[in-house]
């Protein structure tokens, strides 16, 4: 651990880790702490409870995947059709190499108690991204963009239970070509089989 960072990024950090390795209730605070090199009272005094340090968590990771839409503008400028395929590429290639899935979706079936502040953030997140999706297929010329982008979520979210509940060799080996089919179908590419496919 870096003594050099700051306690609270030190503590925001290992929680995010020790929740992807262990689940959120599988890790207290005291090995939270001890991981970042810390201790139970600066952890505290940085987070009024463990909800709170979970939150935080949860909103971090949110940050750092929103970020793919800026990356994807910087890679491909003015063109959001190769933009919407670089998206499918960064969801199918996280899919293969994380068999932990998405840490916003596992928090999600984690933390089912009524009014857990982390429920809000989650669904703020993943509304977020969707309304991201939903406008990179409209730029990029989909007459049906809305449809679109949610069957591509519902593509890329059952994917991630495949790859955790079936293991490496599951269907979710083929999200790539299947969320390619998709687009080309949408975007009057397919062949007529696919596109009836699709309106059925």
């Amino acid at each position: 651990m870096n003594v050099l960072t700051r306690p609270r990024e030190r503590i925001v950090k290992s929680a995010i880790e020790l929740f992807r390795q262990h689940g959120i209730k599988g890790v207290g605070v005291d090995a939270i702490a001890e991981a970042a090199g810390s201790n139970k009272m600066t952890l505290y005094r940085h987070f009024g409870c463990k909800d709170d340090l979970v939150c935080e968590c949860l909103k971090q990771v949110s940050d750092e995947k929103e970020r793919i839409w800026d990356n994807l503008e910087n890679s491909y400028p003015g063109d959001p059709a190769r933009q919407l395929r670089a998206w499918v590429d960064e969801a199918a290639q996280h899919i293969y190499s994380d068999l932990r899935g998405c840490d916003l979706a596992n928090a999600a079936v984690e933390l089912k108690e009524a009014g857990h502040p982390a429920q809000k953030v989650i669904m703020d997140a993943k509304k977020a991204h969707v309304r991201h999706l939903v406008e990179l297929c409209r730029s990029a010329g989909i007459e049906h963009y809305e449809q679109l982008a949610q069957a591509l979520v519902l593509l890329v979210e059952g994917a991630r239970v495949c790859g955790q509940s079936i293991g490496v060799e599951g269907p979710q080996q083929q999200l790539k070509q299947t969320c390619e089919a998709m687009i080309d179908a949408f975007s009057g590419h397919g062949s007529n089989s696919d596109r009836a496919a699709v309106s059925n």
